[in-house]
């Protein structure tokens, strides 16, 4: 029977392991983060270990090196976030920003916004009043997830503060390409300004899945 070190070969099991749980907690491992910017080398660096472990849990590795992102998918459909509605709005919201954003820059560069720019986003729907707790429970939530960074102190909520939008993001929800999914957010936004999927204005039970 091989032994477990020989088959990690020169990576060390206690550094496979804590790998593995970042990817599997975090969800997204991210080339351009200091936190994880070596877990992404090391999963580079030793591929198809990895893609081997991860395929006896039941996920599939996704290398998207164009974005300098790496995450897992389950085929059958468990192991995803579940964001209540109110988290997955915002979270299209900060897709939203971050194509905006991006869009505007002559090269890859990070994208940051203010606190402003999301409440401006968000009261556009007219949805009602959004309380300052919910907005930070969500960016913490965001945060955990490797989808944003607070570049000021979170538990303050000004509006001047700086969020980093990281470009998972861009794969928190499926979509082909940056103007397809621009698109699909608008109408998803409009979806929910109208009252539809989930309409019932129920944060707490509703939830929308996010792949």
């Amino acid at each position: 029977m091989m032994d477990l070190q020989d088959f990690l070969g020169d990576v060390s099991l206690d550094k496979f392991r804590s790998t593995i749980n970042k990817l599997l907690n975090e969800c997204f491992i991210l080339k351009g983060v200091s936190d994880t910017a070596g877990d992404y080398r090391l999963i580079m660096a030793n591929r198809k270990t990895f893609e081997t472990v991860l395929d006896l849990l039941g996920y599939d590795l996704i290398v998207r090196d164009d974005l300098g992102i790496i995450t897992v998918n389950n085929p059958y459909g468990t192991g995803r976030i579940h964001f209540s509605k109110l988290e997955s709005i915002l979270a299209l919201i900060l897709r939203l920003l971050y194509i905006e954003k991006m869009k505007e820059l002559s090269q890859s560069k990070e994208i940051v916004v203010y606190l402003e720019e999301i409440y401006e986003k968000y009261d556009m729907l007219k949805l009602g009043r959004l309380g300052k707790i919910q907005m930070l429970n969500a960016l913490r939530a965001f945060k955990r997830v490797n989808l944003i960074q607070n570049l000021d102190r979170l538990d303050t909520g000004n509006m001047d503060l700086r969020i980093q939008i990281y470009p998972s993001i861009l794969l928190a929800i499926t979509a082909g390409s940056l103007d397809e999914a621009y698109k699909m957010a608008q109408e998803k936004l409009n979806e929910f300004s109208r009252g539809g999927e989930d309409g019932d204005g129920d944060d707490e039970q509703s939830n929308e899945e996010i792949d």
